[in-house]
C-alpha cells in the first residue's frame, strides 16, 4: 500500500546570485519600483563589503535539503516532498506551488526559514502561497501554514548553543556580567495596531535562551530597519549598544535570533557597522553564530512539519 503524500514547501527570503541581478532583485522587493542610481549603488557596495555576494541562496537550500533528510528518516507512514522557494528571487513561490500541483501535491505544509510570526513577515509569504493556489484553480493545494516556530525546542536547544560558544568569546567575563541583546529584523510600527505577536515572538525567543545560559542583563532591541518615512520598530540596535555604552558597559553580546541564516542583514549590518561603532564607544562586542543548516534546526523544522501535517 502506497504512502499518503504531503507536500512540504519551505520558503526563504532570496538573494541575487551575480551582481547583474541585483538591480531587478532589488527592485522585486520594492514591489516593481526600480531603485535609484544611488541606492543601487550603495546596495553594492554593501554586497561588496561582504566579499561580493551573500550566499543566503545556498544556505536555504541546504536548509531545505537537511529538512528533507529529517523527514526521509521519520518512520511514520507519510512521504514528504520537499520544495525550496523564494520571495524574491528565483525560484519564486508562485513557480514553484505550479511545480507542486503539476507533481500531483495536493496536501502540503508551508513553512518560512524565520522563527517569530507577524502578518507582515510570515504572513507576507502565506499570502504569496495563496495568490499561486488560487490561479491554480480547483482542486488547487490545500496547504497547512505554519505561521511561527520560535519556541520549538530544538531550535532553542541549538541557539542555547551558539549562546554559549559566543560567551566563551569573553574571557574572564561572567555571562552575568555581559549585557545580551537579542535583535530581530525591524517591521512598521504599525503592527502595533493590530496587536501583531512579533515582538513578542523575539522576547520569548530571549528569554528562553537566556534562561539557560546565565544571562541576566537582558535587552531586546530591532535592527536593519527600512528608510521610509513612517515610524519603524525600536531601539535599534546601534542606539542600543551606545545607550549601554553611557551607562558603563564594556561588554555587550548580540544575539540576532530572528534570522537563522548568514546573509547581508548579519555580516554587514553588525559584523560591519555595529561592530565599528562599538569600537569606537569602547565595547567589546561580539554576536553569536547563525545556525544556517544545524542538524538541530532542521530537526525543529521538520518535526514542525510533521505536527502540522496530522493537523496537530
Amino acid at each position: 500500500m502506497s504512502k499518503p503524500v504531503i507536500g512540504v514547501l519551505v520558503m526563504a527570503y532570496g538573494t541575487p546570485n551575480r551582481k547583474e541581478e541585483i538591480l531587478p532583485y532589488y527592485t522585486d522587493i520594492r514591489r516593481g519600483r526600480a531603485p535609484t542610481a544611488e541606492q543601487l549603488e550603495e546596495l553594492t557596495q554593501r554586497y561588496e563589503a561582504i566579499g561580493g555576494l551573500s550566499r543566503l541562496n545556498d544556505i536555504s537550500t541546504a536548509q531545505t535539503r537537511g529538512v528533507a533528510r529529517e523527514l526521509a528518516a521519520a518512520d511514520d507512514g507519510v512521504e514528504y516532498r520537499v520544495y525550496g522557494a523564494n520571495r524574491h528571487w528565483h525560484p519564486f513561490i508562485k513557480d514553484v506551488v505550479r511545480q507542486m500541483y503539476d507533481d500531483g501535491i495536493r496536501k502540503a505544509v508551508a513553512v518560512v526559514l524565520a522563527p517569530q510570526g507577524s502578518k507582515m513577515s510570515s504572513g507576507a509569504y502565506f499570502e504569496r502561497v495563496d495568490a499561486a493556489v488560487a490561479e491554480l484553480g480547483a482542486p488547487g493545494i490545500e496547504f497547512a501554514k505554519v505561521f511561527s516556530w520560535h519556541l520549538e525546542p530544538d531550535f532553542i536547544a541549538a541557539e542555547v548553543a551558539m549562546m554559549q560558544a559566543a560567551l566563551a568569546k569573553f574571557p574572564g567575563v561572567a555571562p552575568a556580567d555581559i549585557d545580551a541583546i537579542f535583535t530581530c529584523h525591524s517591521l512598521p510600527e504599525r503592527i502595533l495596531t493590530w496587536h501583531d505577536p512579533y515582538p513578542t515572538h523575539l522576547q520569548e525567543m530571549g528569554q528562553a535562551i537566556a534562561a539557560q545560559t546565565g544571562l541576566e542583563k537582558v535587552h531586546f532591541a530591532y535592527q536593519s530597519a527600512g528608510r521610509t518615512p513612517e515610524p519603524w520598530l525600536g531601539p535599534d540596535v546601534r542606539e542600543k549598544v551606545a545607550s549601554l555604552a553611557a551607562a558603563g558597559s564594556k561588554h555587550v553580546l548580540v544575539a540576532s535570533v530572528g534570522f537563522i541564516s548568514d546573509h547581508l542583514e548579519v555580516l554587514y549590518d553588525l559584523d560591519i557597522e555595529l561592530k565599528q561603532e562599538a569600537e569606537k564607544l569602547g565595547v567589546h562586542f561580539e554576536r553569536t553564530g547563525m545556525l544556517n543548516d544545524h542538524p538541530l534546526l532542521c530537526r525543529a523544522l521538520a518535526n514542525v512539519v510533521r505536527r502540522y501535517a496530522r493537523g496537530e
